[in-house]
């Protein structure tokens, strides 16, 4: 028995679904970008240090990454539109509270539970796609997808750099309210999404405490490690032992569990293991070199907030333009695994030409190897998803996508933390080597040189934009040099991605919606049910009797 029909939305029906959630991803891409060339400026103001203005970052990519599969499984539990609203409202309460911070403490705190809504918003957001636009059919609308990742990477930047020029950094974190009220209303008024009821519904607590545990023991460890304490330590035994038994009993719970909160069984498919190893690597490339390459603007090369937004566009503009065109491309042929193979290639060569930045490279030229850089991350970073989501089955749908994206922000968090940590060692050496020629610099500054001194002996970050010139071109750089050596690490990186892109495999991309998906698998169900108490009927009674049986027992 086949399954029924079920009607399509139409291109206006879909519209109206996507309105709430593209304005609810311009909210959390917005509240996330606009601070972005701002950093610099507001861990300096607060007081902080170069591991303070790593922390800044990863902690809400921790907690983005601990929470995504939270979200995610949580979404094939109960209704997704409820879902989705909460996280709004959890990321930006606490993306408006970090905007009152006193100290970096305070900033990273707020961070790390607006990191809790961006999880949120980051799974759903897939999931929620998937019931109303199929995997074939997606590229027909990247553009709205496109023109809303536009207006917040690239707006963003430009708008925080310019409340923190002309006003004040603080309303960096205030800007995204207004938006955040219209998109939970439009949600509540256009989104439908595929519910499937469970009779019983079993939350698994246990493997999100030891999710949560391990990942944070080996975060901490791995930005604190050779700063806070040696690497081989009392310290580095306790947390990376820590780590290791965490994940150790996850995987025995997740094995065990009814409800796991990652179904370990998913790794079984080939497309999901290699679609994740490859998001590791884009993650990495992904916020690793754009939180990196902004600082790069500021501290090697002396531009302001402003200044820095703007001399990031060519990444933002190859991701944008990578991701539209690639996809309008795959909806149009079907053929995907050529854009994804081309993507990774070029997140190669966009890493590994970055690493070879001074703080007088011609711009021309970092313009390009972020242009190629950009354009690898847009190729690739939707499309792994995008991948899953056409395999994997529609009542696991919400855990392989958030799992996947799990992976990609855990994979980014690891990477800021390393490169942070690498960066911060190897400015600190660098300021050693060079303490002659900077004390020298200083002295001829009189009391001002003093004072600066002090400031960069404790390791705060200063603004560079404002320094005396002699004294600028020093820090530019030590920091050139120090930024460039961390790019090097998401290389070999980058190459695994592509090691795991080439062995995917190449599977057609289906025409059908997870409604759609849904129905059918329960049509196919009750049949299976239908036939199962047909034969059994059979064995019990014998063979049912036909109308000519019938009537040839009356005949007799």
């Amino acid at each position: 028995m086949s399954a029924p029909a079920t009607p399509s939305m139409s291109h206006r029906q879909v519209l109206e679904a996507l309105s709430g959630l593209l304005l609810g991803m311009f909210v959390s891409m917005l509240a996330g970008t606009v601070v972005s060339t701002s950093l610099p400026v507001i861990v300096s103001e607060l007081n902080g240090d170069q591991n303070a203005f790593t922390w800044v970052v990863t902690s809400t990519l921790l907690t983005t990454a601990i929470a995504t599969p939270i979200w995610g499984k949580l979404s094939d539990l109960f209704n997704r539109k409820l879902l989705i609203q909460l996280a709004l409202i959890i990321f930006v309460g606490a993306t408006a509270a970090a905007g009152f911070s006193q100290d970096a403490g305070m900033l990273i705190a707020f961070r790390a539970v607006q990191g809790i809504g961006a999880g949120g918003l980051a799974a759903l957001s897939q999931v929620i796609m998937a019931d109303i636009i199929s995997p074939r059919e997606r590229g027909r609308y990247m553009g709205l997808f496109g023109a809303v990742m536009a207006l917040a990477t690239v707006g963003g930047p430009l708008l925080g750099g310019f409340l923190t020029d002309v006003a004040n950094w603080r309303w960096n974190f205030y800007v995204a309210i207004p938006f955040a009220v219209l998109a939970i209303i439009i949600l509540q008024i256009t989104l439908k999404p595929a519910v499937r009821t469970r009779d019983k519904v079993r939350i698994d607590y246990l493997g999100i405490v030891l999710l949560a545990t391990s990942v944070s023991l080996l975060l901490i460890w791995v930005t604190s490690a050779g700063t806070n304490f040696d690497w081989w330590s009392v310290e580095t035994i306790l947390m990376v032992g820590g780590a290791v038994v965490g994940g150790v009993l996850f995987v025995i719970v997740e094995l065990r569990s009814a409800e796991p909160l990652v179904p370990l069984t998913m790794f079984r498919d080939r497309t999901f293991t290699l679609s994740v190893l490859a998001s590791i690597a884009i993650g990495i490339a992904m916020f690793g070199t754009s939180v990196f390459l902004s600082q790069y603007m500021q501290m090697a090369r002396g531009a302001t907030p402003t200044q820095a937004g703007l001399m990031t566009l060519p990444m933002i503009g190859g991701l944008l333009v990578s991701s539209m065109v690639v996809g309008a491309l795959i909806t149009r042929y079907g053929r995907w695994k050529g854009f994804v193979i081309t993507g990774a290639a070029l997140t190669i060569a966009g890493s590994v030409m970055l690493s070879t930045l001074q703080y007088d490279t011609n711009f021309v030229l970092v313009s390009v190897y972020m242009l190629l850089l950009g354009a690898g991350v847009g190729m690739t970073m939707q499309n792994l998803v995008l991948i899953v989501q056409n395999t994997a089955r529609p009542e696991d749908l919400g855990a392989a996508s958030s799992g996947v994206t799990f992976f990609r922000s855990l994979g980014g968090t690891v990477g800021v933390s390393v490169m942070g940590a690498a960066l911060g060692t190897r400015v600190a050496d660098l300021f050693a080597d060079r303490q002659a020629e900077l004390g020298k610099a200083l002295a001829g500054l009189g009391e001002k040189g003093a004072a600066l001194g002090e400031q960069l002996a404790a390791g705060t970050l200063p603004e560079v934009s404002k320094l005396p010139e002699v004294v600028r071109i020093i820090v530019e750089d030590i920091y050139a040099h120090g930024i460039a050596a961390s790019f090097l690490i998401a290389v070999p990186f980058a190459v695994l991605s592509l090691i795991a892109v080439l062995f995917l495999p190449n599977l057609p991309l289906t025409r059908m919606t997870t409604k759609e998906r849904l129905a059918a698998s329960e049509v196919d169900l009750a049949t299976i049910t239908t036939e199962e108490g047909m034969t059994a009927g059979v064995a019990a009674t014998g063979p049912v009797p036909t109308q000519a049986t019938r009537r040839g027992r009356r005949d007799g």
